[in-house]
């Protein structure tokens, strides 16, 4: 079983910027197509970014894309949000796992990590 944790979420202006990370247990990125999730309180958790195997292709949801840009290092085992231009509805526990064109997650979620927009 592959563990994931999250780091990287912190409070920040509208407008402002962050850089998520996901580090894995093991090499998984040159494996599976990976993706970032988020759960806003009271709402279901929801893919917004992913990265094939291999990082060759991305693909974001429209409410970020443009902003967040996802990208993985196979060497180290880990997997970056670039997180630019944050709105007020970008707010919530950020979490990575296997995830975009079809992949189902694994069963495991890290802790994920809070993403707080306010000025």
């Amino acid at each position: 079983q592959v563990q994931l944790v999250e780091s990287g979420g912190g409070l920040v202006q509208p407008g402002g910027s962050l850089r998520l990370s996901c580090a894995a247990s093991r090499n998984i990125f040159q494996i599976y197509p990976m993706g970032w999730y988020r759960q806003a309180p009271g709402k279901q958790r929801e893919l917004v970014a992913a990265i094939t195997s291999g990082g060759i292709r991305t693909d974001y949801d429209d409410s970020v894309k443009g902003r967040f840009t996802i990208s993985s290092h196979n060497v180290a085992n880990t997997m970056y949000l670039q997180m630019n231009a944050l709105k007020p509805e970008d707010p919530a526990v950020y979490y990575c796992n296997r995830g975009g064109w079809g992949a189902i997650p694994f069963s495991s979620w890290g802790q994920g990590t809070q993403v707080t927009v306010s000025s």
